[in-house]
């Protein structure tokens, strides 16, 4: 079973904090439960990159603790991971949590960067950059998170044999339990993520440039050596092929000549 269900996104957490802890963990509670009840084989479900909060030793590895996160919305994915381990301890539900980092392109929400973005600079209006764009983001095209999750569908979590509880892996446990991270493993800096979108527009974009928002993290980059090993998996699309994908399929949704 696959759950990607969730009340995602940073800023919608700061204005809605109720409709997380609603959808994200009430939500992710009955799905444990439906999957207690259910004989479940294995249950996968999305995670987040923004667990990693605090953290600022990179690449972000699984097997680094994330006891800091800076928004509610990070707040309810780390504690599904918390939730999915008491099942696999108490009932030995396989669960395998895939945190996702930042991911991107066709059919994406509409208050996602790009859509904003692109809306922006079509109709002449200004895109808002924060952190005066130094942000770096380790972005993840949709078919490479796609290709992870199917990857993983058919390996049920397994107990770590070496799990040490004088020194444990967050990553795994004694009991069926995997976290993994999903990501391009090679962070790109906004404005060259702003640059390849207007290239591909072939329009510049007016930039207001504000200071980082709260619950923002600077960086994100993904340690996925773990998923390569296990899953024989490495991410394929260049944030410049995946931004013209993304375009193309902009122009042609919303009927837009070029």
């Amino acid at each position: 079973m696959v759950n990607l269900a969730a009340q995602a996104g940073v800023r919608y957490s700061l204005e809605n904090p109720m409709a997380y802890i609603d959808t994200n963990l009430v939500g992710f509670g009955h799905i444990l439960e439906g999957c207690r009840h259910n004989q479940v084989k294995h249950l996968v479900y999305a995670s987040s990159s923004s667990t990693y909060g605090l953290n600022t030793k990179q690449p972000f590895s699984t097997n680094e603790c994330v006891n800091h996160p800076v928004s509610l919305y990070a707040a309810t994915k780390k504690a599904n991971e918390l939730m999915a381990h008491t099942y696999s301890h108490l009932y030995n539900l396989p669960t395998t949590g895939l945190r996702f980092f930042t991911v991107y392109g066709p059919y994406d929400r509409p208050d996602m960067a790009l859509q904003k973005f692109i809306r922006a600079i079509v109709s002449g209006e200004p895109i808002t950059v924060f952190n005066y764009g130094k942000h770096r983001r380790d972005f993840t095209y949709i078919d490479d998170i796609v290709e992870g999750i199917i990857r993983v569908l058919d390996r049920p979590a397994k107990v770590n044999q070496d799990w040490d509880s004088n020194n444990p892996d967050p990553a795994t446990s004694s009991a069926p339990y995997r976290l993994y991270n999903i990501g391009n493993n090679d962070p790109v800096e906004l404005m060259d993520y702003i640059e390849a979108l207007e290239t591909s527009l072939g329009m510049s974009a007016k930039k207001e440039l504000l200071p980082i928002q709260p619950g923002d993290v600077p960086d994100t980059y993904a340690d996925i050596d773990d998923f390569v090993a296990e899953f024989d998996y490495k991410p394929s699309m260049s944030v410049k092929q995946g931004i013209e994908n993304f375009v193309q399929w902009y122009r042609a949704y919303n009927d837009i000549n070029k």
